[in-house]
Order: structure tokens, then C-alpha cells, then sequence
């Protein structure tokens, strides 16, 4: 019967958000609070919640300063060379700008932070995306697929949680599944070649210049300490094209009706040219204590985003203002978490996953035991989307190593099969960073679901067969 009920909250849930008939945030509290009542354990819905809270408490606080470190260096000025030089190379091709976002996007993902991936490849990509009237979830699938790839890294999360699981080493794991990870990078490359050629077919090509002169619309540039303020933007140089977007202040022109292009002025206030190397050696500290697991990411990101706004803005009322223009996502992508958190209570406090778990392994004819590694790698894809990293590992993939070990199938292929599914797991409600990427972007969920799901889920069969084609799985 839980069995039953567990797929039966996550189709609902889905379903709802991709129809529009619920937010996301509403779906994500209302419907498993309903589940939870409907298996007779509605006396237990708080203990669960507060389970779930506390389970994710770390990862919401770790978002929060993120997401006011990352927009601290975007205000002063860190990635402009970057979003110069992607942009140079895009030339207002839509096919470029949709290459341009995966390769971004694959490479930021070597922090192995996926919030911090979305954050700046939007950060980047959003303005020429809505300069010429490009599809928004193109760049939320192409990005989130190629982060998906990526999140393989030993320090992603996934190849870690599969070398405790199975009490293997993470080299043992990741290192021969190198190649099959760089086919599927070659696979988001190619997706981003079509879907930019359907873009290219669909808009035309323009130049960087007749894109910026084709209408003259009002551009967000956010003042150093003042708040916000608009200008007439009439596509002449040194426009907002050259840069990023600003997360905390897009709402404003969005309020006034504005779907218009919005960028930051490359002559704004909060520019820190002369930090310039001190920002960027922040970070490229913070991300090498991030991959070296000197401390927690919470706490990195807590000392980051506190040195950042002290060095840059010492004066009180500028980080006043830095603060207040990123509360927006801040709080939209902190409250996402903790509404997740009651979906992941209920759906582990009720006994729904291993239900679940314990069904899908039982399914599996005796007949496929040698083959284990394939059937592995097969269910991956669909169960790190409906559930959390740390179900599937913990709780499945172990019952699955011990299943392949009767035939005689290596938990370390076990385990590089694990990793399949991860293009697909980068767009699952379930995990809080694609919420920081369909915010930034303004993306409704269920489209980005209903345009992506597909697409990753190739990506992660390419994987599969890549590693069923050299051995690896």
C-alpha cells in the first residue's frame, strides 16, 4: 500500500506543477501533508517535517550565503571577463549562445556546487537569451544536463555517497568512468548544437549590434547603495549585453510589466575593479577549500560571503544594500528547501521509499542477475529523479551490489553504473539547486520538466552505453 501511495504523491506532485495548477513551493508542502494523512500517520506529520528540516537546515543556510557570495562577486565585477569572452564567442548566434551555456556551465561545475553552476551560468547567459527572444528552458536544460554530467566528480556528491555505501575508494569508482562521462559531455555538446540550430532556424542570426539595436527598452541597473534605478537603453556600446544579469533586483522591472532585456551596467557603482584580484583570489580559495573538504560548504560560504561584503563594501549602508538586492532569491530559494523538506520527511518518515525501494528490486526477475550492472545502471535514471542521492545510495544501491555479488557482478561495476542517472537527477524536484536555476532564469518548473526530462534522459543512457562499450560497467 505504500508503495502504491509513494508513487502515487510523486505523479501527483508532478503532475500538478507541470499543469500550472499548483506553485511549486505549495505542491511541495500541501501534497505530501495530504499523503501523509491519507496513510494514517497524520499525528506523525510534524516529527517528519522537523526531521526533514533538519536534514536540510545545512543545505538551505549553504544556499542563502552562497547565493549573497556569488551576487557580491557579481555586483563588484568578478565575471565580467568571463561574460565578455563567452559572449565574444557566441556573436549573437544562437547556436553559439546555446554551445556557449553548456560549455559555461561544464565548467563552473567543477566546484562540484550545482547552485553555484546555475548562479553564474545564468548570471551570464539570461541577457542575450532574453535580448534575442530565446527560448529561457533551452539554457535551464542544457545547463541543468550538463551539470548533470559533471556531478559525477568525486566531490559532486553521488560517486562519494556510492564509494561509502559499497566501502569502496572514489578513484576506484570515477577514474574509469572518465570516458564514458566525456561521451556524454560530447552528448550535451551535440544537444546544444541542435537545440541552437533550431534557435538559429527559428530567430535567424543577427549581429551582437543589430541585436541590441532592435528596440529600445528599459534596462534594471542596480546603484551601488541606493536600490534600483532605470535608464533608456538605445543599443549603443558598453550596454548590459556585456554582462551578466542582477538576481536580486529583476523583479522590479518584471513588476512594471518589463519582460524586456536586463543586465548590469558595465559602469555601475558596485564595481570594485581595483578587488579585482583579491575577489578572484577569494574564490579561487574558497572553491579549493570546497574541493579539499577543509571545512563544511556551509561554513565556507558563511566566512566567504561575510569577507566579501566587509572588503568590498565597508561602509554599513552598502551592505545593507547588497543584501537587500539579493533577499529575493535568497528567500525564494531558501523557502523552495524548506518546503522540499517536508515532501523528503513525509516520503522517508512513512516508510514510502524503502517501500518503493524494496518493490523495484523485487521486480527484477532472477533471470537479470548477471546482468545486474545494466539493470543498475537502467534504474538509476528514473529513481535519482523521484528520489534523493541519499535514498538511492544508501538505501538501494547497497540491496542492488548485494543482488549483482549472488552472480557474480563487482560492486564497483555496481557502482559506476550508479552514476548513470545523473544528468536526469540534476532536474529532480527533489534536489534545491535547479530551483536557484529555473528562479534566476524565470523559468516555471513544469516547463523546464517537461522540455528537459527527455533530453537528460538520453544524456544518461549515452553514459550507459558508453560504459557498456568500453567496459567500464
Amino acid at each position: 500500500m505504500l508503495t502504491i501511495l509513494g508513487f502515487a504523491m510523486i505523479a501527483t506532485f508532478l503532475v500538478l506543477i507541470m499543469l500550472k495548477k499548483m506553485s511549486p513551493i505549495a505542491a511541495l508542502v500541501l501534497i505530501p501533508a495530504l499523503f501523509c494523512v491519507a496513510v494514517g500517520q497524520g499525528a506523525k506529520l510534524g516529527d517528519y517535517v522537523i526531521d526533514g528540516v533538519g536534514n536540510l537546515a545545512p543545505t538551505a543556510a549553504m544556499l542563502m550565503f552562497a547565493i549573497v557570495y556569488f551576487g557580491v562577486m557579481i555586483d563588484v565585477g568578478l565575471f565580467d571577463p568571463i561574460v565578455r569572452g563567452i559572449l565574444r564567442f557566441c556573436k549573437a548566434d544562437p547556436m553559439r549562445i546555446v554551445v556557449g551555456t553548456a560549455v559555461l556551465a561544464a565548467i563552473v561545475s567543477l566546484d562540484g556546487d550545482g547552485s553555484t553552476t546555475f548562479m553564474i551560468t545564468v548570471s551570464a547567459m539570461y541577457p542575450l537569451y532574453k535580448r534575442l527572444k530565446m527560448s529561457l528552458v533551452v539554457m535551464t536544460g542544457v545547463a541543468a544536463t550538463a551539470n548533470g554530467v559533471m556531478n559525477t566528480l568525486p566531490w559532486g556528491g553521488p560517486t562519494a555517497r556510492a564509494a561509502t555505501a559499497l566501502k569502496l575508494d572514489a578513484g576506484d569508482i570515477f577514474v574509469p568512468m572518465i570516458p564514458a562521462l566525456g561521451i556524454g559531455l560530447v552528448a550535451v555538446l551535440l544537444l546544444a548544437v541542435v537545440l541552437g540550430r533550431r534557435e538559429r532556424k527559428r530567430l535567424g542570426m543577427l549581429t551582437l549590434d543589430e541585436a541590441l539595436a532592435t528596440e529600445s527598452e528599459t534596462v534594471l541597473v542596480p546603484a551601488g547603495v541606493g536600490g534600483d534605478r532605470t535608464r533608456k537603453n538605445s543599443g549603443g556600446a558598453g550596454t548590459g549585453a556585456d554582462a551578466g544579469t542582477h538576481g536580486g533586483a529583476e523583479e522590479n522591472a518584471d513588476e512594471d510589466g518589463d519582460e524586456g532585456f536586463k543586465g548590469l551596467d558595465p559602469n555601475r557603482a558596485t564595481l570594485r575593479p581595483r578587488l579585482y584580484w583579491f575577489n578572484a583570489g577569494l574564490t579561487v580559495a574558497l572553491l579549493t577549500a570546497m574541493i579539499m573538504e577543509l571545512m563544511p560548504i556551509l561554513v565556507l560560504f558563511l566566512l566567504g560571503a561575510a569577507l566579501a561584503l566587509t572588503v568590498n563594501f565597508p561602509h554599513m549602508p552598502d551592505q545593507r544594500a547588497r543584501i537587500a538586492a539579493h533577499a529575493d532569491n535568497v528567500l525564494n530559494v531558501s523557502g523552495m528547501v524548506f518546503a522540499a523538506a517536508v515532501f523528503t520527511g513525509v516520503l522517508s518518515g512513512t516508510g514510502m521509499v524503502q517501500h518503493m525501494a524494496d518493490w523495484l528490486v523485487g521486480a527484477i526477475p532472477d533471470g537479470m542477475g548477471p546482468h545486474m550492472a545494466i539493470v543498475t545502471g537502467i534504474l538509476s535514471i528514473p529513481l535519482t529523479y523521484f528520489m534523493s542521492n541519499d535514498g538511492f545510495y544508501f538505501g538501494v544501491v547497497p540491496v542492488l551490489a548485494e543482488a549483482g555479488a549472488a552472480h557474480g557482478v563487482s560492486p564497483l561495476e555496481i557502482a559506476r553504473a550508479s552514476l548513470v542517472g545523473q544528468p536526469l537527477h540534476m532536474s529532480s524536484p527533489l534536489v534545491p539547486a535547479v530551483y536557484v536555476l529555473v528562479g534566476m532564469a524565470k523559468v516555471e518548473f513544469g516547463d523546464h520538466t517537461r522540455f528537459t526530462v527527455k533530453w537528460a534522459a538520453l544524456t544518461s543512457l549515452v553514459v550507459l552505453c558508453a560504459g557498456l562499450l568500453f567496459g567500464i560497467i
